[in-house]
């Protein structure tokens, strides 16, 4: 069985007309972002709610209709719940099927979504697809949200939809807000096999065997690195054996004051997309 999925890959809900501002977003990424200063966590009574949304990835925890009866189907057993990230330019949703994304603007307690966008990937969970089309259609239903402190000051979003229903969501901190920067996103190719390699803390390791990739505006691979031994692990990224993947990373130095604490690692590393999947022959 043989399946890629390449950046070039991706198109709208509605049109492939569009496919060409997909695929300029995500390639957007392929520049390093500016190292910010150290971030504080804004709480759900910030005066910039816009910062706040932002500063927070929010599961979503419970669904009423429109009569506020809890709604079932939103939140699937042995799933992840699906899960909103808010940026300046974007809103992406995560822990469905494909990656969804789709611009929105806020006005008040008011609040704008267009119509997703999405990467075309075949899904064989049929219930998962189907969730994903629900929440698809449900997006550009929202007409308000409210921020809302939660426990241990966590805080909780509240999305109100044009039928009256709404959704619960939890917040919890975005990895920039976790490492205090917005670090820099690289592509990595990795290889299908894991390899041995040292570590002062676990005998027989076997670690990912990794590459840079970069891509071209159009899409097109432009060049790849050197194969390399890649330390650690890479933040929600399940490897499996033998499948090749190429992933969109988001990196975080960890060095505070100039000063990393003794053995640890330079850079964290957390997955913000698997832009191709490969089956090795």
């Amino acid at each position: 069985m043989h399946s890629t999925q390449s950046i070039s890959s991706l198109i709208p809900f509605s049109s492939k007309t569009l496919a060409a501002a997909v695929l300029a977003a995500l390639l957007a990424a392929c520049g390093s972002n500016p190292q910010g200063a150290p971030v504080t966590p804004p709480t759900a009574s910030s005066t910039n709610p816009a910062h706040t949304l932002q500063a927070y990835n929010w599961d979503l925890t419970a669904a009423y209709d429109g009569r506020g009866q809890a709604a079932p189907g939103w939140l699937l057993l042995g799933r992840p719940a699906t899960r909103l990230h808010f940026e300046k330019d974007g809103l992406s949703v995560q822990n469905l099927c494909n990656r969804l994304g789709a611009g929105y603007a806020l006005d008040g307690q008011r609040l704008t979504v267009n119509r997703p966008m999405s990467t075309l990937r075949a899904c064989a969970d049929r219930e998962l697809m189907d969730l994903e089309h629900r929440v698809a259609a449900q997006l550009p239903q929202a007409q308000r949200y409210e921020l809302r402190s939660g426990a241990a000051a966590a805080p909780q979003l509240v999305l109100h939809f044009a039928d009256g229903s709404r959704w619960e969501l939890a917040g919890s901190p975005t990895p920039a807000t976790r490492y205090g920067s917005a670090g820099e996103r690289i592509f990595l190719e990795v290889a299908p096999e894991r390899v041995a390699c040292n570590h002062p803390l676990k005998p027989n390791a076997q670690c990912l065997r990794v590459r840079d990739v970069r891509y071209a505006d159009n899409g097109v691979r432009q060049g790849v690195g050197d194969w390399r031994i890649f330390q650690g692990e890479i933040d929600g990224y399940q490897h499996e054996r033998g499948i090749r993947n190429v992933l969109r990373v988001q990196r975080y130095p960890l060095a505070r004051n100039g000063q990393l604490p003794a053995d640890a690692p330079s850079h964290a590393y957390v997955l913000d997309m698997v832009v191709e999947s490969e089956r090795a022959p």
